[in-house]
């Protein structure tokens, strides 16, 4: 159902962009959901995944939105609508590698045509959130403060105050699927019913 030059182009692209940042950035970079979601789609690509799809989309499709507001509104209008993008424009980093991070602009798109082909699958929820709940211990547990990956240390005030810090990381775990999966998923499940139901039928036909 999806291309052999989609899956070799995407999968030769991601192959690069880990390399790449595996030499420019900590390993602690590659726990951003984003960088977790551009990962992930390779094997969501190749086994034509509808749970993997849809987890990576409920994960990462509002932080996109974000991302790509920040970005496309600084470079029209010159104005810092958000700090996501602040390295984007950061005139000491290598232009190679700030247009590795473009992937930010394709991948939503990837991710919603994977959707629609494959259909979307109601479990990425559930699954997502469990991910999350993985991920965003881990990276309290190894990463630096200053990266802030996934927001976990919070502002710097949380980071002085153990007690805080802790406290804000469960808000944070209720957070996400709370603020972010829920709605994502919920839209998801409005944009694609009827691939709701095909996918449930594919399911039931093949165990059949």
């Amino acid at each position: 159902m999806i291309p052999l030059w989609i899956k070799i182009t995407y999968t030769l692209f991601t192959i690069t962009t880990i390399v790449v940042y595996a030499v420019k950035y900590p390993l602690g970079n590659f726990l951003w959901f984003s960088d977790i979601a551009l990962v992930l789609t390779v094997p969501a690509l190749w086994f034509e995944s509808s749970l993997l799809a849809s987890m990576m989309a409920v994960g990462t499709l509002l932080p996109e939105v974000f991302w790509n507001v920040g970005f496309f509104g600084r470079l029209l209008t010159g104005k810092r609508l958000t700090g996501l993008t602040d390295y984007m424009f950061d005139a000491q980093k290598a232009r190679y590698l700030r247009a590795l991070s473009l992937f930010h602009v394709f991948l939503p798109v990837l991710l919603l045509w994977m959707i629609a082909r494959l259909g979307y699958a109601p479990k990425a929820l559930i699954a997502q959130t469990v991910l999350a709940w993985i991920v965003l211990p881990l990276t309290y547990a190894i990463t630096d403060p200053e990266e802030n990956i996934n927001w976990v240390f919070g502002p710097a005030l949380v980071q002085r105050n153990r007690l805080s810090a802790m406290l804000h990381l469960g808000l944070l775990m209720i957070a996400f699927p709370v603020l972010v999966y829920v709605p994502t998923h919920l839209l998801l499940q409005a944009l694609f019913p009827h691939y709701i139901i095909r996918s449930d039928l594919s399911c039931l036909t093949s165990g059949l």
